[in-house]
């Protein structure tokens, strides 16, 4: 296993001989660790190996990437709690500049590409925060527990009260007003 600072080497592309020919193309096919990325998140373990799979094909003005980010996410189940192991892969489609003319590119900075900020956003915006084992899955009994992708249970569903309950308390309480308007005296 690489130690951070030599996979964070591994995302630091040089890109000299890209930016003198446009046509120029290179592929990069590399492994590296959720520590390289630094991300503290739960939903990555530091031992996760997140693969980067990437064509850089350079153009007058710049190098377009463009490829797939394997990130591998923890997390559990927003309705049953049940635990995941699982994968997102996220697409690469974006452009480096020396002069950055477009908003949404990354800078090329002494002839080398920084492919790392570019993944570790991948990997944050597209790992779920409330995944869901199942698009239909039936979460937890509210009452007992029980998980309701199993088997049902024969408990009631409580009687929570209604937003209106309070209202009607106080309907009870405040002075009734004759023609419902607001008072001219």
């Amino acid at each position: 296993m690489s130690t951070p600072r030599v996979a964070a080497r591994a995302l630091l592309v040089n890109a000299t001989e890209l930016l003198r020919r446009p046509g120029t193309e290179r592929d990069i096919d590399i492994q590296i660790s959720a520590d390289t990325l630094g991300l503290a998140d739960v939903r990555f373990h530091a031992d996760d190996e997140i693969s980067v799979t990437v064509h850089l094909e350079s153009l007058i003005d710049g190098i377009v990437v463009l490829g797939s980010v394997d990130v591998p996410w923890h997390g559990a189940c927003r309705r049953c709690l049940k635990p995941l192991d699982e994968h997102t892969v996220s697409d690469v489609d974006e452009l480096y500049q020396t002069v950055v003319t477009n908003p949404d590119a990354f800078e090329i900075i002494s002839d080398q590409l920084d492919l790392l900020p570019m993944v570790r956003e991948l990997a944050l915006l597209d790992a779920p925060e409330a995944p869901l084992c199942e698009p239909d899955c039936a979460g937890l009994c509210p009452v007992c527990g029980m998980d309701l992708n199993t088997g049902t249970c024969t408990c009631e569903a409580p009687v929570l009260p209604s937003v209106w309950d309070v209202l009607d308390q106080l309907k009870g309480v405040l002075p009734a007003e004759s023609d419902g308007g607001p008072d001219t005296n």
